[in-house]
């Protein structure tokens, strides 16, 4: 308990001393976590549509990849992008390997199945009466996709915050692909596993209550968003 306590007062030591370095962290933790959620968002969300709403070849198979997708291991994602930005890889001659957009990249890796896979079963939820009744009355394809939309919406938005859930906890590949390194790459969770090995229990400790209010604080104004939007 006292090790707790001990934490929770280095943590507003760091905070309220305006420590440099570890603001440079919580920040680059949060604009890589909120940059990775927004790609995968904005990619996953049409794709979760069409493979929630339309029928076509090879659906079944793309559903089976995107669940692979969603309990692949964050370290074995990170394993394998690292082998692409390597100088002899693919996309070696982009020098993208430890740096922050290294660890966007992971992120977005992990976290796009998740928000694929989430709209994807809110849409085929859908019950076929109402698509039959919306057809009905007349509504264009584009009427059709908004009503849906605003139907599935907590869904949608449900999907985005288990989205940021993944990305912000993540470190093995965050780890694999930045580096770590010291005013470049090194995150709040990769610092959090550097000092519990150096033995800096109270750091990490302080370090983790900071990546819990950053992770609080996000998904309180999503779960707001979500509610206010559900209730219109």
């Amino acid at each position: 308990m006292e090790l707790l306590l001990d934490g929770l007062k280095r943590a507003f030591e760091m905070l309220l001393s305006g420590d440099t370095e570890i603001i440079e962290i919580a920040w680059l933790t949060l604009k890589s976590s909120l940059t990775a959620v927004l790609i995968s968002t904005v990619i996953g969300i049409p794709v979760g549509v069409c493979l929630g709403l339309l029928s076509f070849p090879g659906k079944k198979f793309l559903l089976v990849f995107v669940n692979i997708g969603m309990g692949l291991p964050p370290v074995v994602a990170g394993f394998w992008i690292t082998i692409l930005l390597w100088r002899s890889g693919p996309f070696g001659d982009y020098a993208l390997l430890f740096t922050p957009a290294a660890i966007v990249i992971a992120q977005v890796v992990v976290s796009l199945p998740l928000i694929v896979g989430l709209t994807s079963s809110a849409f085929q939820q859908i019950d076929d009466k109402m698509l039959l009744q919306i057809k009905g009355l007349g509504a264009t394809k584009l009427q059709m996709l908004f009503i849906l939309l605003k139907e599935t919406k907590i869904g949608i938005l449900a999907a985005v915050m288990a989205g940021f859930g993944r990305v912000i906890a993540e470190v093995g590949a965050a780890m694999m692909v930045g580096g770590n390194i010291r005013g470049e790459t090194r995150i709040l969770t990769t610092s959090i596993v550097m000092e519990v090995s150096k033995g800096n229990f109270d750091i990490a400790l302080a370090l983790s209550f900071i990546l819990m209010f950053l992770a609080f604080m996000v998904t309180c104004c999503l779960t707001f968003l979500q509610q206010r939007t559900g209730s219109l």
